[in-house]
């Protein structure tokens, strides 16, 4: 089992930045990619961005460019830096993680371990 905790969402203007993180704690050394999904109201939960143990990342096409995720392998911890917000990536961000390798996160198909979610709402 993989325990997972989000941090960092609040209210931004657009044009803003935020960062989200997220803790891991548990059976981490088998989790393989490690992301974040969002999901706006009346939206299904779509892909942001992965990163797998080999620290390659994959993002969403509505957040490359603007998004940056990252993965502290040491503190079992991943980050999500977000640029240049728009209202449009006003949603709950959730973290997820575990066997699945970061590509097909990317497909798509996301992992079994979720986080609670993090609202981030972006104000125009």
């Amino acid at each position: 089992q993989v325990q997972l905790v989000e941090s960092g969402g609040g209210v931004v203007q657009a044009g803003g930045s935020l960062k989200l993180s997220c803790a891991a704690s548990g059976d981490t050394f088998s989790v393989q990619g490690m992301g974040w999904f969002r999901q706006a109201p009346g939206e299904a939960r779509a892909f942001v961005a992965a990163i797998g143990r080999g620290a390659i990342t994959y993002y969403g096409d509505s957040v490359k460019g603007r998004f940056t995720i990252s993965r502290d392998f040491a503190k079992n911890m991943v980050y999500l830096e977000m640029k240049a917000l728009q209202p449009e990536d006003t949603a709950v961000y959730y973290c997820n993680a575990g066997l699945r390798a970061a590509y097909v996160m990317a497909e798509g198909t996301a992992n079994n371990y979720w986080g609670q979610g993090t609202q981030v709402t972006v104000s125009s």
